[in-house]
């Protein structure tokens, strides 16, 4: 609390100190994503039961054993005061302790570290700080096409999906970057007997979108999620031809008022299954970076889990059937295909 009543106070104070609107849109960002974590675990935990009800199922999707107990679940609820009360009262409790518990690090830090400034330092580190060797003549070029996600500290992220790509393309002049951010979930791992019924079984996108500064090779000011901040690319691995980068290390943080909200930690390759030795090596390089602080050690990331892209096959069922039959396919492929043709095709900036 005493961190963010600084980002707060801090707001047009001195020269150089953040807008109240600068500091409103981060503030709002942090709460959308601290609400989302706990809004979506019960989501998974009554998918699971949905799916795992017995008994014959209306239109072959929501088994009656399901559907009868939420009604009489709902109706006790309605007209039961006290049971009113008390299913509020524990819904709410566990809501605001598992935000509490990500502002303590106390749960899982690769997914839901929300300490403000945690890490035993303040703010965020210049990019000077943390690029590294392998970034000398950076050619933005080789760092174009699909890249997987083998690992991430981020609560912007969710643990449960997997399958995590990022295809990443310059237009013509090279001065703005289109970020396609790709996943499935959520994955079978965390939902086995639910996550084909998902309505992003077969994938999702989210765009964000960057300026290409030329004079600061390897620095973006990436907009996404209504704030803008600095996705640094920290260290680079060359490709035995020299034709592309096959190895990358991203780091995003967002600081106001000496306060840091967010970082992000993005470990890439070029390989969905990426072996446990590299994986080792780029833990190594990132605590190189000096980038621990702020994430980067092992008990603090997310191992991503991919299938194989050659043998995936779409799912088919019931449900997706179900998706299709209301159109959401068509409007997920509409928005990523708009999104590629705009970006391509005009000159529009980002702001």
């Amino acid at each position: 609390a005493s961190e963010a009543s600084a980002m707060w106070q801090s707001a047009d104070g001195m020269p150089g100190s953040p807008s109240r609107e600068d500091v409103t849109a981060a503030l709002q960002f942090w709460t959308f994503f601290a609400a989302m974590h706990p809004l979506l675990t019960p989501v998974l935990w009554i998918s699971e039961v949905l799916h795992t009800s017995p008994g014959p199922k209306i239109g072959d999707l929501v088994p009656v054993s399901f559907a009868g107990l939420n009604l009489v679940g709902l109706l006790a609820i309605s007209q039961v005061r006290v049971l009113s009360n008390l299913v509020n009262g524990v819904l709410a409790a566990l809501f605001f302790g598992c935000i509490g518990q990500g502002l303590a690090g106390g749960g899982d830090l690769s997914g839901y570290n929300l300490g403000l400034n945690d890490g035993g330092v303040r703010g965020c580190p210049s990019y000077a700080e943390v690029r590294q060797p392998s970034m000398k003549a950076f050619d933005v070029d080789k760092y174009q096409g699909r890249w997987y996600e083998n690992a991430f500290h981020d609560w912007t992220q969710f643990t449960e999906v997997y399958d995590t790509t990022l295809d990443i393309e310059l237009n013509a002049d090279k001065s703005r970057w289109l970020d396609d951010f790709g996943l499935k979930g959520p994955s079978p791992t965390t939902s086995p007997r639910s996550f084909d019924k998902s309505p992003v079984a077969n994938g999702a996108h989210y765009f964000l979108y960057g300026k290409v500064d030329k004079s600061t090779p390897g620095v973006l000011q990436e907009t996404g999620f209504g704030v803008t901040f600095p996705n640094y690319i920290v260290d680079v691995k060359l490709s035995e031809d020299g034709t592309r980068y096959e190895e990358a290390i991203q780091f995003q943080c967002l600081e106001k008022g000496g306060v840091r909200v967010f970082e992000g930690i993005n470990f890439l390759s070029r390989t969905p299954n990426l072996p446990a030795d590299r994986l080792e090596d780029m833990h190594r390089r990132a605590t190189a970076a000096g980038m621990d602080p702020y994430g980067s050690a092992p008990e603090q990331m997310h191992v991503v889990a991919h299938t194989d892209p050659e043998t995936f096959t779409p799912i088919d069922n019931e449900w997706q059937q179900f998706w299709a039959g209301i159109g959401l396919p068509k409007l997920l492929a509409l928005i990523e295909s708009s999104t590629h043709s705009s970006f391509e095709d005009t000159g529009e900036r980002v702001q």
